[in-house]
This record gives C-alpha cells, sequence and structure tokens, in this order.
C-alpha cells in the first residue's frame, strides 16, 4: 500500500513565516529552513524577534488565519487522498497548523508545539521528536507502507531521503543543485503523476 509524506509550507500553503515577516515589516523573519538548515538556530532566533518586537501568539495566529492555500493545492490533496494515504509532516506547530487544516479538508499532520509563556509570547517549543519527518517514514516502512515523499527544503531532505521515492516541489535552485538525486517537480500535476505512478 502506498502513503504519500507531504511537507506543508510551501508545498502545499505558503511558508507561514514569511507572511508574518511580510505582515510586520520585519525582513529577518522571511529565513525559513531554505536559508538556515539547522532548525534550532532558526527557531530561537524566531523567537528572540518576536519578544523584541513585542509580537504574541495570538497575533501570529490572526495573520495566519488570513492565509489561503496555495492555488490548486486543495484539489491536489483531495486527488491524492482518493487514490493513497496521505500524511503531512511538518515542522510547523499545532498552535499554527488548524486554520490551514480546515481550507485543506483535514488531512492527517505529524507537527510540534509551542510554548507559551503567561504573557502570551512564545518562549519555546517542543519536537515531536528530532529529525520527526525521517523517523515517521522509516516507522510506516517498517509496517509496510510503500512511503512517497515530497519537500521543498533542507529540512525536508532525510524524510525524502529514508522514503521508496523522494521529489522536491519547487525548491530553491542551489537546494536542487545541491541534492540531485532527487527528482524536481515544478506544479500539482507533474507532483501526482510522480507520485502516483
Amino acid at each position: 500500500m502506498i502513503i504519500c509524506c507531504l511537507d506543508l509550507e510551501g508545498v502545499l500553503v505558503p511558508e507561514i513565516w514569511i507572511q508574518v515577516a511580510k505582515k510586520f515589516g520585519i525582513a529577518e523573519l522571511k529565513l525559513t529552513t531554505r536559508d538556515i538548515p539547522d532548525y534550532d538556530v532558526l527557531m530561537r532566533r524566531r523567537i528572540r524577534i518576536l519578544k523584541e518586537n513585542g509580537i504574541k501568539l495570538a497575533t501570529i495566529q490572526k495573520v495566519i488565519s488570513g492565509i489561503r492555500p496555495l492555488p490548486g493545492a486543495k484539489q491536489f490533496l483531495d486527488l491524492l487522498r482518493s487514490k493513497a494515504q496521505v500524511i503531512i509532516l511538518s515542522d510547523t506547530f499545532e498552535q499554527f497548523a488548524g486554520p490551514l487544516m480546515k481550507q485543506l479538508g483535514w488531512p492527517v499532520i505529524f507537527c510540534n508545539t509551542l510554548l507559551v509563556d503567561k504573557k502570551g509570547f512564545i518562549s519555546g517549543y517542543r519536537l515531536r521528536q528530532r529529525d520527526g519527518k525521517k523517523k515517521a517514514v522509516e516507522a510506516l516502512r517498517t509496517i509496510g507502507f510503500e512511503v512517497r515523499a515530497a519537500g521543498d527544503s533542507y529540512n525536508d531532505i532525510t524524510m525524502l531521503a529514508s522514503a521508496n521515492q523522494g521529489v522536491f516541489f519547487n525548491p530553491p535552485s542551489s537546494i536542487a543543485r545541491e541534492f540531485p538525486r532527487f527528482k524536481v517537480t515544478r506544479g500539482y500535476p507533474e507532483l501526482a503523476k510522480v507520485l502516483l505512478g
């Protein structure tokens, strides 16, 4: 049986932190795992910037509530789920994901959790587990699934490498060049063909 594992941001929805950066005019918040491969370094930087600028979780959630899936993402996901099982493996947080999952028809998502202080500021984060995307794929394979995975960034590489088939979806050209073993797809019809072929 085939199971497809998809990254969320950059594959189905816009990068959340880029939208937050645009809303508040803070260029440094535009950095993602496409720019900084070390997730802990990236998150600590984000948390510091939010605190320095007085931005609380509730304010970020308001921004997220206005984000829409990428054009065609819901239809792509519906097609995929009609032919295979699908799990979204994301480094986002449960406090961010709700409005986006609703728009996508409530797919299964494995993600992380934010820690919030008494004043409502993000104070830290808790990973579901370290390198959770890779470990989820490995676990699915051990129980008999053929795993096909799609992602777009550095934090997806171990997931793609652990799958029976890993494919990029609209990655930056620099990352595609760095990891030429993964096929690059540029649209949902092409991605669906690769994942379901």
